[in-house]
């Protein structure tokens, strides 16, 4: 269920499962976002129990772990969720356990693939029960054609499964942003016509994975993309927190469709353990903390700059968001994208 903090409430108040998102939450390439480490630390030394969801594919629990403990945060591997750990869940309903399955990606989907028990090729003339699909730099033409053979229908429309460990259209890697596994995944759906089943985000297979795993009853996920991080995080019904360290900030954020809405919004991961400002509507407008922001028309003006940066978006996205009027036709001020 989603949840909004009262007046004086900090985000994570009644969490006892915290969830965070790896790149652009705690870290950005090889180092860490400032204030994150330390800041999750101290949500885990007050007694809430801190895991970690990644829809990357390519590495295993442990890798992830070691990468963390790298940090200085107090991680094992079984903190942390993985995509491919989430498409296993959706073939156990799929096929039978010990089923021989074409395996698209690398290290970390083939652990987890022998990990569940099953067997792995990477040809399709072996006839695998299933084909499951995840990230890995090596992927080439002749592992997608394989799992377009496999994944081939019948004349009356019958084949197997395809489970894929996630969509993402790019991924972020030293040089720059490269194509992710969404670019693949697409390949192979132009070549035989269909659609796979998604285990990562924004699908709820590895939220609900997480919650299971970690016995949450009010878990808060922190992302920091909104198509795939909150949209996900709100499809399953969990509540949010967006952090503006990684790849969406104002403009994506006040231009965020009602599904893609966060419940908090933070500059960084040490305003978890603040008190999260209530937005509150006055006859000047809605005011965040010191910041007034108001709806004239169609015209987002600025009453009031405050004396945070934060409740200045926050305001803003509360009179945009509860306008009922789409972005394209609003007038909002330049330096409020800023």
């Amino acid at each position: 269920m989603r949840r909004k903090a009262a007046e004086g409430a900090t985000p994570l108040d009644g969490v006892d499962v915290l969830l965070a998102d790896l790149d652009g939450v705690v870290y950005t390439g090889p180092d860490a976002i400032p204030h994150a480490v330390e800041s999750l630390e101290a949500a885990a030394r007050s007694g809430i129990r801190v895991g970690y969801i990644t829809n990357n594919a390519s590495r295993s629990d442990r890798v992830v772990a070691e990468h963390l403990a790298g940090f200085g945060l107090h991680v094992e591997p079984a903190d942390v969720v993985t995509s491919p750990q989430a498409a296993m869940r959706l073939l156990a309903d799929l096929v039978p356990a010990g089923s021989l399955l074409l395996v698209v990606g690398g290290e970390g989907l083939v652990t987890e693939v022998e990990r569940a028990g099953y067997r792995v090729t990477r040809a399709a003339a072996d006839g695998p029960a299933a084909v499951v699909q995840g990230f890995a730099p090596e992927v080439g033409w002749r592992e997608l054609a394989e799992a377009s053979f496999a994944l081939a229908r019948d004349r009356d429309g019958n084949g197997i499964p395809w489970v894929a460990t996630n969509t993402d259209w790019t991924i972020p890697v030293a040089g720059g942003i490269a194509p992710g596994n969404g670019t693949l995944v697409s390949a192979v759906h132009t070549a035989v016509g269909i659609l796979p089943q998604v285990a990562g985000k924004p699908e709820r297979a590895i939220f609900d994975e997480a919650v299971r795993r970690f016995g949450a009853t009010s878990p808060l996920f922190i992302g920091d993309r909104l198509d795939t991080d909150i949209l996900g995080a709100r499809r399953a019904g969990i509540a949010s927190v967006h952090v503006l360290t990684g790849i969406d900030v104002a403009k994506q954020l006040l231009a965020a469709p009602s599904d893609s809405r966060p419940d908090f919004l933070l500059e960084d991961l040490r305003q978890l353990a603040e008190p999260y400002p209530v937005a509150e509507r006055t006859r000047r407008g809605t005011r965040v903390g010191r910041a007034i922001v108001a709806l004239r028309g169609n015209r987002v003006e600025i009453v009031e700059d405050g004396d945070r940066q934060i409740d200045l978006l926050r305001a803003a996205c509360a009179v945009v968001w509860g306008s009922g009027m789409a972005i394209y036709a609003l007038d909002i001020p330049d330096r409020l994208h800023r």
